[in-house]
């Protein structure tokens, strides 16, 4: 089957193109701009929202990139070979995935009301986060309904074999547009706006990624140890405390 030149275009030449910025994009971040290479964080200035919002936002993303990664990466003969039918994994799939979702939804929505709400977060609020925020909310809110969509309320649908075996053609350097020209809107969509996210990611707070604190986990102990005052002895009875005071004089 040929492709058409717009399946060229948004399938293979856009994807490759937002791979080239996320790679390029990273190397110039960390040679120009290694002290801006943070979360910017602002729990100082704000916790209670921020309490709440930030776990759900990031467990619900690391669930979410984990069925990711098994959803495009790992091939359907991968996990029947292990014992995992179509059908226990389009289950575990479909429902771990819309928890996942509702979680991170409901993080980032918490996370961007409060940077609209609270008056001290507004100003640490700059131009990146902008374009970072509505992006990712509509990468993650297009995951959602499609998969709302084709695989809960309607028929279901089998990206495995359409969607997968375009995402892996690419690193493959064997791209299949047409692998995906016949997907549902709604997951051509998002996988737009995902590769849109990863040509924005150097650029964004999401550089912090690459710098997770790792190292605590296998760091030794810090010991503290509490310093004790020396104990004062009490006076014997009829004595008098002599005072330690600096004799006065007259100033020169």
């Amino acid at each position: 089957m040929n492709a058409s030149a717009a399946d060229l275009l948004l399938w293979v030449a856009v994807p490759y193109v937002c791979f080239a910025v996320f790679a390029v994009g990273h190397v110039w971040r960390y040679r120009q701009d290694q002290f801006g290479w943070t979360s910017r964080t602002s729990q100082l200035l704000e916790h209670r929202w921020l309490r709440w919002g930030s776990p759900l936002f990031h467990l619900g993303a690391f669930m979410v990139i984990g069925g990711h990664v098994v959803g495009l990466a790992v091939p359907a003969s991968w996990t029947e070979a292990v014992g995992i039918d179509e059908h226990t994994y389009h289950n575990v799939a479909v429902w771990a995935g819309s928890v996942a979702g509702v979680a991170m939804v409901v993080g980032l929505g918490m996370l961007s009301a409060r940077r609209l709400l609270a008056p001290r977060i507004r100003p640490t609020t700059d131009r990146s986060d902008k374009v970072l925020f509505p992006l990712l909310a509509a990468t993650v809110l297009l995951g959602i309904a499609a998969t709302a969509a084709h695989n809960v309320l309607g028929e279901g649908y089998d990206y495995r074999s359409t969607l997968s075996v375009w995402f892996r053609g690419l690193f493959a350097l064997t791209p299949k547009p047409e692998a995906i020209s016949g997907a549902p809107l709604l997951f051509q969509l998002h996988a737009l706006t995902a590769c849109l996210l990863f040509a924005a990611w150097p650029f964004t707070r999401l550089v912090h990624v690459w710098s997770a604190p790792i190292g605590y986990l296998i760091r030794p102990y810090v010991v503290y140890r509490r310093r004790t005052g020396r104990p004062v002895a009490a006076a014997a009875p009829g004595t008098r405390r002599r005072s330690r005071s600096r004799p006065s004089g007259r100033a020169a």
